[in-house]
């Protein structure tokens, strides 16, 4: 099974029971009808990535789905809470990619995000053979990788959240959602999804 689509997704839910936000979370990301299995960081070769809204309707309710997901929780009032997934896509479309999860406490959506970001950048550029200096910010890095052509883009989809002020556990999610097929489409000969 090699998925053909990917979507990023993101969410935040608070309640007073940990396991309740989480799902409220899923919900906000859109993805809590699925059944999630939590897989690794490679970006299968040629994926299509699309808008959260083109993939969803890809899915079935009750549908075992994979992704990469970051997920981070607190009881704690007002503490800062990021759960982050960094992309980085080869420009050699039968070359693989990276999908990074990155979570953290006090960290801002921007610092959360550059850093999954980078992790993925890094991961795909060691793969390739990239010469980099670990010790350089990710700006620096990041124009490096650019200028090799041979990493086109890379991303980062993140959610941050305060802890609510009550106490109330706050949960946040951010995910790469992979698309096996179209919706009723075969993907084996037998005709199952599977």
């Amino acid at each position: 099974m090699v998925p053909k689509k990917v979507f990023f997704t993101k969410g935040v839910g608070v309640h007073k029971d940990k396991l309740q936000s989480f799902e409220l979370a899923l919900r906000a990301a859109g993805i809590a009808k699925f059944n999630l299995v939590n897989v690794s960081s490679i970006l299968p070769p040629g994926v299509e990535i699309v808008h959260r809204d083109d993939g969803v309707p890809l899915l079935n309710p009750g549908q075992i789905v994979y992704c990469v997901l970051a997920r981070n929780a607190t009881d704690e009032p007002n503490r800062l809470v990021a759960a982050a997934i960094g992309t980085a896509v080869p420009s050699e479309g039968e070359s693989y990619g990276y999908i990074s999860e990155h979570t953290s406490f006090g960290q801002t959506k921007e610092v959360a995000g550059e850093y999954a970001e980078d992790l993925a950048a890094s991961m795909l550029a060691s793969t390739l053979g990239i010469k980099f200096d670990p010790e350089e910010d990710w700006d620096a890095r990041k124009q490096m990788y650019r200028m090799s052509k041979r990493i086109v883009k890379s991303m980062n989809t993140t959610q941050t959240g305060h802890g609510d002020k009550k106490g109330k556990w706050t949960t946040v999610i951010a995910a790469a959602v992979f698309v096996e097929a179209e919706n009723g489409e075969e993907n084996t000969e037998d005709g199952s999804l599977f």
